[in-house]
């Protein structure tokens, strides 16, 4: 369980506490707060994140003022753990790139795994704007394409930064994923062959396609050892939490013991380099 929904499950159940200290059942209270029991028990569960005007109703209704400003509080550390995309790129993906640009910023040792696109930090401007305009299209967000390309690429100034460290880690079967077409993914890929593997602060490792497997995950970030940033379909979750931080570094140490590093890892993006210009 990823720590947003267990946090929205311990509310859930705080509630549920207060429900039954009145001595309610789920159908009373549901009656007396003016909705369906369908939206007590989804609250209670942690399936449903409640609002603020519910939890105003909920304490009111089981008599508990007194317990509303600490209900409120664990409501809005769920609300700040879980930023929804469209929430993210409201204004724009330049401004999620810039957010990207202070943590990158921040951390001495910034470790990275990209199972599907290659890592943020090693993309080709082309490659990158192939990247940006499906995300763009996808989530139909504003169209900032070139401010967000800009974005990115200005991200790339702290892999000369001193006192900075990247262990950035990609699939094997993310230098296959077609971004663009077969010539974006061509210049995409000797460009890494050119420069990832010459980074005095950069190890770029390759997860081969045959890799034992270790665990469901997507792509994430972990900054040092206080923060995990998690890329999901519908959202970015951040990860402080000491027992899940706990997980990714465990993901992360047999993904980085999988990985293959220097020319071991060169011809492998020198074979999938020769498969796109075949293709092209």
């Amino acid at each position: 369980m990823t720590e947003v929904l267990r946090a929205r499950a311990a509310l859930g159940a705080r509630l549920r506490e207060l429900r039954k200290d009145a001595r309610l059942d789920g159908a009373q209270f549901s009656v007396l707060a003016g909705w369906n029991k369908s939206k007590t028990s989804r609250i209670e569960l942690g399936r449903q994140t409640p609002n603020e005007s519910d939890l105003e109703i909920w304490c009111q209704t089981c008599q508990a003022p007194l317990a509303l400003p600490d209900l409120l509080a664990s409501l809005r550390n769920v609300e700040a753990q879980w930023a929804e995309w469209k929430r993210i790129a409201a204004a724009g993906h330049s401004r999620r790139q810039r957010r990207q640009v202070d943590l990158e910023g921040r951390a001495a040792l910034q470790r990275t795994y990209a199972p599907i696109v290659l890592p943020g930090l090693l993309q080709s401007e082309n490659y990158a704007r192939a990247v940006l305009s499906q995300c763009i299209r996808f989530l139909g967000t504003p169209d900032d394409l070139e401010d967000a390309v800009a974005a990115r690429m200005r991200r790339k100034e702290v892999l000369r930064r001193p006192r900075h460290k990247f262990v950035l880690l990609a699939d094997e079967a993310a230098l296959y994923k077609t971004v663009g077409d077969s010539s974006v993914m061509a210049a995409q890929l000797q460009d890494l062959l050119d420069s990832a593997f010459e980074l005095p602060r950069v190890l770029f490792g390759i997860v081969p396609l045959k890799a034992e497997f270790t665990y469901l995950t997507t792509s994430f970030d972990l900054f040092d050892n206080r923060l995990a940033l998690v890329e999901t379909v519908s959202a970015e979750l951040t990860v402080v939490t000491a027992s899940e931080l706990a997980l990714y570094e465990r993901v992360w140490r047999s993904l980085q013991g999988q990985a293959v590093y220097g020319e071991r890892a060169k011809a492998i993006v020198a074979a999938a380099l020769s498969s796109h210009r075949a293709d092209g």
